[in-house]
């Protein structure tokens, strides 16, 4: 099953062509020429989008989609002209030809519809299932304020479900932009975007850029894992039984961008080295690579992916401790926080103990507008001093710009600990601004300027 690219979006217009069109005007019509309906809508924005898929004056046809799945769609030549530099060179250009059926068997129906709406309309109708499809169609069509429509569309449903699909997409379409959003994304949350059924949906090119990616956050094993499901879908879509030989056939060559001797002994002797997907000289020579001092040569690559460097963004410009704080008793400390751009949440950063070494349990979780994203039981030693100690969610959760999100820890370990002290509203972080408020979910006394929480680990 094709993987579901994007939650269901719309943008609605205020006022629809159907609506208009209810309005005694149909597009069997014949009537209408002899009433006066343009004195019905005062604007000439609605008096074209009258026109909008309507027979009545249309001086050219089109005959949208493949093969067994065409549409017949009227249209206007001075209109559609008028919004598109193509189909103004089309039908009032120096090669112009005289045709009053046009066949265009590379867009489907409802995408050209959502193009032709705009240049009638001036509205921009867009949702997840024919996104893509518009964006090609305004591409071709040159249609570039729609097809920016598109992309920022795609740029806000972006998620690591449906980031490598957009991937090639992006390259496809010669979208920089988001091209590098996709990449922040995959980047970030590798192992989700790695293990999506949209990954097993993406072209070979894009597979190897992938594959070839330093920066990606995940484990080499995962990304083992992901090669091999990608391949099976590959001999699905090749007609080739899904065999180990086939396996191998279809990947050819990206089977050397994953860095198999960079796993850990354990994962490779497990895994990797049972799969069949490798050679007997190929297994072998890994073996020796891991455990002899000579190590033999090998095709892989043998350094493990830099990944991502997280950032720490720390709340609190000093901190203390006194004889009788800051006390736990199974309480929630919280925090609110909102970024200015995209970004992903690794985890919390946590004081330990200001009485000497001491382990902790920590419920962590992040929440917006009330709904759980993520959450974690998890230990954490801390050695007695002030500094801070890491604790990460299974995932990194990407966090949308200017939504506030809850940050909310509940610790069990030793009752006296560090706490915060001079806390700032808003800290800058490389190019991302935070800022923080006090979160309703706080029974414990932490707030804005002072208390728990004091630092939020991320990937920008």
């Amino acid at each position: 099953m094709a993987a579901e690219l994007f939650p269901t979006k719309k943008l609605v217009p205020a006022a629809s062509v159907q609506q208009y069109q209810q309005q005694n005007l149909n597009n069997n019509n014949t009537s209408i020429t002899s009433c006066n309906w343009q004195g019905l809508y005062p604007t000439i924005r609605e008096r074209n989008s009258v026109m909008f898929n309507n027979e009545m004056m249309a001086d050219v046809h089109f005959v949208v989609g493949p093969p067994g799945g065409t549409q017949r769609v009227p249209g206007h030549k001075y209109v559609l002209a008028v919004g598109s530099s193509v189909f103004h060179a089309m039908f009032y250009g120096e090669l112009a030809e005289d045709q009053d059926e046009i066949r265009i068997p590379d867009v489907e129906p409802p995408s050209f519809l959502a193009m032709l709406k705009y240049i009638y309309c001036d509205e921009i109708d867009l949702c997840a299932d024919t996104v893509l499809a518009t964006l090609y169609a305004a591409k071709k069509y040159i249609v570039p304020h729609l097809a920016r429509a598109c992309v920022n569309f795609l740029e806000t449903s972006l998620s690591a479900k449906n980031a490598c699909v957009l991937l090639s997409q992006s390259c496809l379409f010669e979208e920089p932009d988001l091209t590098q959003r996709c990449w922040e994304v995959i980047d970030a949350q590798a192992e989700l975007a790695l293990r999506s059924e949209g990954f097993c949906d993406i072209d070979v090119q894009t597979l190897e850029s992938i594959l070839r990616r330093e920066t990606l956050n995940a484990k080499e094993m995962v990304v083992f894992e992901a090669a091999l499901n990608w391949a099976e879908a590959e001999c699905q879509r090749q007609d080739l039984p899904p065999t180990i030989e086939n396996k191998r056939l279809v990947l050819g060559k990206a089977i050397y961008l994953i860095r198999i001797p960079a796993m850990a002994l354990e994962d490779f002797a497990n895994g990797a080295a049972q799969s069949g997907v490798l050679t007997l000289n190929e297994t072998n020579d890994i073996f020796l690579w891991y455990t002899a001092a000579n190590k033999p040569d090998l095709l892989f690559c043998t350094k493990p992916r830099k990944g991502l460097s997280p950032q720490r963004c720390h709340r609190f410009q000093s901190c203390a401790y006194r004889s009788n704080q800051w006390r736990y008793r199974g309480r929630c400390d919280s925090i609110q926080f909102a970024v200015d751009k995209r970004v992903f949440i690794a985890g919390f950063g946590l004081y330990g103990s200001s009485c000497g070494s001491a382990e902790y349990n920590a419920k962590i979780e992040l929440k917006r507008q009330g709904v759980p994203m993520a959450q974690r039981i998890i230990k954490y030693f801390s050695d007695g001093s002030s500094s801070t100690f890491p604790v990460s969610f299974e995932y990194p959760v990407q966090i949308e710009p200017d939504t506030f999100y809850t940050a909310s820890v509940v610790l069990d370990g030793n009752e006296l600990s560090y706490f915060g002290q001079e806390g700032m509203t808003e800290v800058q972080c490389g190019k991302v601004t935070f800022q923080f408020q006090c979160s309703s979910d706080s029974t414990n006394g932490t707030g804005v300027q002072g208390g728990q929480i004091p630092e939020l680990i991320f990937y920008a």
